[in-house]
């Protein structure tokens, strides 16, 4: 592995790019690792139909999907620490964006379940390696930026998503859109290579043993509490995705057109509170935005499993999406800061248990709804986003790196 990267991108310190060509490339590979996937979930049921998969089989290949991401996001935050988030991204990114049109070229169940278990796993390495190299994109300004990058990642789902629904519609086959949107992405990301920030495996505050050690190890006490935090937003995120329209459809009786807008509804507001998330982070002090985020989403998911209303539960929705917009960003740019350890390695351990969250949320509120009902199951969000408000105190105690003497 080390030679791969050592050969195909020297580590010698160089010059690095303009901050802000950096800051565009990150967001670029924001934008493009949301769309990608948006692509695969939107065309989903046709690759389905084209496998032959029953429910259960499809649900077994998303489960190795996701087992794929969890093992390889530890992994990816060794890597960064050893060689730096750039180097990491571009491992990762090329071959996300190829296993794409494999998903539909696999000959039978066994490959498809090969090429989705290293969909998941490079979508999983470029998600903490994205992320480590906007937090140290972001200890070069002067200013919060991190809110801004999951912007772009949410802005490109909605993106792949709409297309991918428009696509469909057109009869346009899973495999001609899948190559289509290869070469797109592939050539964005390409794009974006030569601006990543350079060596920031060397930051300060990083000791040798952080790049050197074991790609495996439990992370500290304050790092699992932010952990903590990311996994309460997930699992609400995870069921807004999941259980919303659901909700809307037996609950509240609305037509299918209505309960499709729940989800879509969730996602827009998140989308729009992330283009916010910097000028709320610059004038606000983190725990303060994590309470008040908290307490948002747990208010406006209360009032929609109270008011049996679709107007109120869309908007109670709207609220949640609000609400979680800047948390995670928040946690990871606390994450980054961490003293003494990478800040690859510390945004590893935290997406690896927010991810945790947004796989096992869902199910645990399907479990739940067969003892209580799906209203009852649903206030299990409204406890994690309250739980999260109380830990919002653990972001404070990540104190900010030094900033460069002038604002890009």
């Amino acid at each position: 592995m080390e030679s791969v990267l050592t050969a195909n991108w020297p580590t010698d310190a160089g010059v690095s790019p303009r901050p802000t060509a950096a800051r565009w490339a990150v967001k670029a590979l924001f934008f493009m690792n949301g769309a990608l996937f948006a692509t695969w979930a939107a065309r989903l049921p046709a690759v389905q139909a084209a496998h032959g998969l029953s429910h259960g089989q499809l649900g077994v290949a998303l489960l190795v999907m996701s087992l794929g991401a969890v093992l390889a996001m530890p992994t990816a935050g060794w890597l960064s620490a050893r060689f730096g988030s750039d180097k990491v991204s571009k491992l990762a990114a090329l071959p996300y964006c190829a296993m794409l049109p494999g998903l539909m070229l696999a000959p039978n169940l066994a490959c498809f379940v090969v090429v989705l278990f290293c969909f998941g796993a490079f979508h999983g390495a470029l998600d903490v390696a994205m992320n480590a190299q906007a937090v140290v994109v972001e200890n070069q300004y002067a200013r919060p930026i991190m809110s801004s990058f999951h912007a772009l990642w949410s802005t490109g789902g909605l993106a792949g998503a709409a297309a991918g629904g428009l696509l469909a519609g057109m009869g346009l086959q899973p495999l001609t859109h899948f190559i289509l949107a290869m070469l797109l992405f592939g050539g964005l990301a390409l794009a974006a290579f030569p601006h990543l920030l350079r060596m920031d495996h060397k930051n300060p505050g990083t000791t040798a043993a952080d790049a050197h050690g074991p790609a495996f190890r439990l992370p500290s006490r304050g790092l699992l509490a932010l952990g903590v935090v990311a996994l309460c937003v997930m699992v609400g995120e995870g069921a807004m995705a999941d259980w919303s329209a659901v909700y809307l459809r037996s609950n509240l009786r609305a037509n299918e057109g209505v309960a499709a807008a729940g989800y879509a509804v969730f996602s827009l507001a998140m989308a729009g509170g992330r283009f916010l998330g910097d000028r709320l982070s610059a004038r606000t002090d983190a725990v303060t935005l994590v309470r008040v985020g908290s307490a948002l989403a747990a208010g406006g998911l209360l009032a929609a499993l109270i008011f049996e209303h679709t107007a109120v539960a869309l908007a109670g929705f709207a609220c949640v999406g609000m609400g979680f917009a800047t948390i995670v960003p928040l946690v990871f740019s606390a994450a980054g800061r961490k003293p003494g350890i990478a800040p690859g390695i510390a945004v590893a351990s935290v997406t690896t248990l927010g991810y945790l969250g947004f796989l096992l949320g869902p199910p645990v509120i399907g479990f739940a709804s067969e003892l209580v009902g799906l209203r009852g199951a649903l206030a299990i969000v409204v406890v994690t986003s309250l739980t999260a408000a109380v830990l919002a105190p653990t972001l404070g105690r990540s104190k900010e790196v030094s900033q460069p003497p002038s604002k890009p």
